[in-house]
């Protein structure tokens, strides 16, 4: 062996191990890449029908990567940890080199790929004392040229590169299963908590609500959802996209009377890197974000009209453009917007666009105010009261007496006043029980009382109002409004009104 011979060998490898090292920071698609090392292998050290199989998680080695020149191998054969050279690399964790393969009867040729006449080199691919990744094997094209000692130190060079690989690549597999997991159980979760049925209301105006819910969730109409603040808009937006086809892609909300317009159509529409002072990167703003989704905006009332123009466009033609950009986007998105104003006022005035308000106000469903479904005032505290006592991490109840006074106030903040009063009394309830609390924690503690003698009230009010009194019981309250027991059960039936139990 002439010392030119192995200065060029040893020149080779070198070049090969950079153009190793440039392949295996390309991609992390491992096929394709370890297909490549081992092209590289072939074309600058003549390393022959180079073979890399891995373990899965049961111990059998199965086919990744091979390079066969013009023969044909198959990529489905499998080995069993101590089957044949190649499983006994794999059990042994050892190299195994031999300098003619067809010497070693233990070789199963499983491939039909390795040519029985030359050097065989086979190498776990292994880090520290870990287990065994897999096998790398390959074939020196020369026979007897006294090198094969310098092949087999370039071979566990090249492993060790792979190895790393490997073990990167099948640690981001790992954690893209667990992210693509926690994202499943994360919908899941979502979903169950966005429901129709965790929405409380069993009054006739929000059993309206529901079956208008249902019914347009599985369509991609635009929705405009009306109603004071505090009414649970936002609820019914996200009920609506969780019972929807699109309930497998992202919902995605904004604000619209949060943010000054420049913002807003930035937030909305993304921008360029540059478009602006501060623009350093590029931005995907809320419409691409919420492609093959939803998109909600909350407040649509207060956008200016030179933005609603803009607004008008994505929701006629489907398409944008980022700010500072001139590439046009085409998007595909569910658009639900909610608003306490009165738009057709706002159109009268020329501060809302008509046309933008007809597309918006395809289906209109319209929150009924607290005041007016005061039925649903003891579910509702209940389901508040657990709430909070989760948030608190106590225990807390609410007397029947705390809830009659609830009845009889004027919500004019609606169910976020609610929430807000019950946390002020259970903040004030020292026996963990909100009682006579109740009448302290309003801000204004006019609380009015119904008289359900009073003749201007519709029967159906005075009825709720004499049950109220009575504590929900029918006999008792049949008495204060001189019926008898089987006239006010009548009326509980026709005028469908939920009894309470406490």
């Amino acid at each position: 062996m002439s010392t030119n011979v192995r200065t060029a060998l040893i020149e080779a490898e070198l070049e090969a191990l950079f153009r190793v090292g440039q392949v295996l920071s390309r991609s992390f698609n491992l096929k394709e890449t370890l297909q490549n090392v081992l092209h590289v292998l072939h074309d600058y050290t003549g390393m022959h029908y180079g073979m890399v199989a891995l373990s899965d998680d049961y111990g059998a080695l199965s086919i990744c990567a091979v390079y066969s020149g013009n023969k044909h191998a198959p990529n489905t054969v499998q080995y069993k940890p101590g089957e044949g050279v190649i499983g006994l690399i794999l059990e042994t964790a050892k190299p195994f080199i031999l300098e003619r393969l067809a010497d070693e009867p233990r070789f199963l040729g499983r491939l039909g790929l390795y040519d029985p006449n030359l050097p065989f080199i086979g190498m776990p691919i292994i880090i520290g004392k870990e287990k065994p990744l897999g096998v790398f094997t390959a074939q020196p094209n020369i026979n007897n040229d006294g090198l094969l000692e310098e092949r087999v130190r370039f071979m566990k060079m090249v492993t060790q590169l792979v190895a790393q690989m490997v073990r990167l690549a099948n640690q981001i597999q790992r954690e893209r299963r667990d992210l693509t997991d926690q994202r499943d159980h994360l919908r899941r979760v979502v979903s169950n908590n966005y429901g129709l049925k965790n929405i409380i209301g069993h009054s006739t105006a929000m059993k309206r609500v529901f079956e208008l819910v249902r019914q347009v969730a599985k369509w991609d109409t635009t929705v405009l959802i009306r109603g004071e603040s505090g009414t649970g808009k936002e609820l019914i937006a996200h009920a609506i996209h969780y019972n929807s086809p699109r309930h497998n892609n992202d919902f995605i909300k904004l604000n619209c009377a949060s943010l000054p317009e420049n913002l807003l159509e930035s937030e909305l529409f993304g921008h360029e890197k540059g478009a602006f002072t501060g623009a350093t990167q590029q931005y995907k703003g809320r419409f691409e974000r919420a492609n093959k989704g939803t998109l909600f905006l909350d407040e649509i009332g207060d956008i200016s009209p030179k933005f609603q123009a803009k607004l008008l466009r994505v929701l006629q033609e489907g398409e944008l453009e980022r700010v500072g950009g001139n590439r046009t986007i085409k998007v595909d998105v569910r658009f639900i917007t909610a608003t306490h104003v009165d738009l057709e006022t706002q159109v009268k005035a020329g501060k809302f666009r008509e046309d933008l308000y007809y597309r918006l106000n395809v289906i209109p469903i319209t929150l009924p105010p607290l005041r007016e479904r005061i039925e649903d005032i003891p579910e509702l505290s209940k389901f508040l009261i657990k709430k909070l006592a989760k948030k608190q991490n106590r225990k807390l109840n609410i007397t029947e007496n705390a809830i009659r006074i609830l009845m009889r106030h004027n919500w004019s903040g609606n169910v976020r006043e609610l929430e807000n009063c019950l946390e002020r009394a259970a903040i004030m309830s020292e026996d963990n029980c909100i009682d006579t609390e109740i009448k302290k924690s309003f801000k204004n503690e006019n609380i009015q009382e119904t008289n359900f003698n009073d003749i201007t009230l519709e029967e159906p009010e005075r009825v709720i109002a004499a049950l109220q009194q009575a504590g929900w019981v029918q006999a008792k309250a049949a008495r204060l409004l001189n019926m008898t027991p089987r006239q006010i059960a009548y009326r509980i039936k026709i005028y469908n009104i939920k009894l309470q139990n406490f």
